[in-house]
């Protein structure tokens, strides 16, 4: 989050390993380039109703994945338990004006912006 780059990215991340959701969609957008695509594929917990029939698609098919492949423990610092899904959309709408909002299966979410040249 405060590591001095001298210059900007197209940028992927993941937002379950940065607690402060705000500062880290705005650090992103600092560091995509005017013209460029932030890319953010994110956690994040059920917080309406319909959630629910998603979400539970998604645990099935967490449970086959887990059957098939295995456990696998990442080292990465994880910030648990995850934002809600309508925390970290207002808070997308706020920092990135016109991200694309897609909920996922397996609790996970993808937001795309598009920085303005």
């Amino acid at each position: 989050m405060t590591h001095e780059f001298d210059r900007t990215f197209d940028v992927v991340a993941s937002l379950h390993h940065m607690p402060d959701l705000e500062a880290a969609l705005s650090r992103l957008a600092d560091l995509t380039a005017p013209g460029g695509v932030l890319a953010v594929v994110g956690v994040a917990r059920t917080s309406l109703p319909k959630d629910v029939l998603v979400h539970l698609a998604g645990a099935v098919q967490h449970r086959w994945m887990a059957r098939k492949y295995e456990f696998w423990e990442h080292t990465a610092p994880t910030v648990w338990p995850p934002h809600d899904h309508v925390t970290v959309r207002r808070t997308a709408e706020r920092v990135l004006p016109g991200a694309q909002w897609k909920q996922l299966l397996l609790w996970r979410y993808a937001l795309i912006w598009h920085k303005p040249i």
